[in-house]
């Protein structure tokens, strides 16, 4: 219950929105508690000698941008390279093995097998206390690993750094593509320093709206890169109030959706797969929810009526937006 937009944006934030402060810190403590189980396999006959200054921690929950609930957690954990070597041909790489990968059977042919590699993680992880269970991931790009006593996930994916700046991952097809998740990681921070630390709280809000499923849902790294192309472009300015920011970035995403968003990465190219008709759907849904956010702040700040204003905005947001109370 809340008496101004104000508080009704803050109490949304606290209960319904960002994640629980003692969940999340349960959750970074099994991440790490998962990290130092599985540095443990390092050097095992059966697996593989980790790089564990590599591994790195990726993903929503890395970044600050993951809502309520705590579903997944993404893990990436580094693998020495050893004397292996990599070659590429066009956007596919291939890893060549060493004698101890042929008899582990992770080989195909004279390549290292990267589906392969999940099944032997997911061997060694499915032998460890405290998980429900260990399968593939649906894209047959990690092993997603089911806690006994937490309602998360964690997906962990293997990965190489070897002798490029960059990380090596499995590419679903049993071979290998690039990629370096540092690169949104920094980017997510330095934009939200650059901001004022304003930005992330918008991103949760885009997301929530985005999770009511009003039309088709975007893509969550997708959905998150357009909002940090409105804010790289977007000046510093004196205040921040969040509404006005999810209002206007309503706007701006109705127009981003409708054309191509590069990876900022440099790797992927277009990011946006939607076909026209499908962006169009989006594009409709989020202008129909600026009109009403609009709508919100007129009658907040122009008539003055903050139950009015309160009530629009539950529209938008939907019935877990607190209620005008005097």
């Amino acid at each position: 219950m809340a008496s101004t937009v104000n508080t009704a944006f803050e109490e949304f934030l606290k209960n319904s929105v960002r994640l629980d402060s003692t969940q999340a810190a349960k959750a970074r403590i099994s991440r790490d508690n998962l990290i130092s189980n599985i540095n443990g396999f390092s050097g095992d006959d059966d697996f593989f000698s980790l790089y564990k200054e590599k591994h790195l921690k990726y993903g929503s929950f890395a970044r600050n941008t993951k809502i309520r609930p705590i579903d997944d957690i993404d893990l990436m954990i580094c693998i020495s390279g050893e004397g292996r070597k990599y070659s590429c041909s066009g956007s596919t790489y291939y890893i060549t093995g060493l004698d101890s990968d042929y008899s582990n059977n992770l080989m195909t042919g004279t390549s290292l097998n990267s589906t392969k590699v999940i099944n032997r993680f997911l061997k060694k992880l499915g032998a460890l206390h405290d998980y429900r269970k260990a399968e593939m991931h649906k894209n047959h790009e990690a092993a997603t690993l089911q806690l006994m006593t937490y309602d998360w996930n964690f997906d962990i994916v293997p990965c190489w750094s070897m002798d490029i700046d960059k990380y090596l991952i499995p590419d679903g097809n049993g071979n290998w593509k690039i990629t370096d998740p540092r690169i949104d990681n920094n980017r997510t921070m330095e934009l939200n320093q650059k901001h004022k630390g304003k930005m992330l709280d918008v991103i949760r809000l885009m997301k929530y709206w985005n999770n009511r499923a009003i039309t088709l849902k975007i893509d969550s790294y997708l959905l998150e890169c357009m909002v940090l192309e409105v804010y790289q472009s977007m000046g510093v300015k004196d205040n921040y109030w969040v509404d006005l920011e999810f209002r206007d970035l309503l706007n701006r995403m109705a127009n981003i959706i409708l054309s191509d968003v590069q990876d900022p990465k440099g790797i992927q190219g277009n990011i946006n797969k939607y076909s026209f008709e499908d962006r169009v759907k989006i594009s409709v849904a989020l202008t129909n929810a600026y009109n009403k956010a609009k709508e919100a702040t007129s009658l907040e700040l122009t008539k003055k009526d903050q139950r009015a204003a309160i009530n629009k905005w539950r529209e938008v947001l939907g019935p877990s937006f607190p209620q005008y109370t005097d």
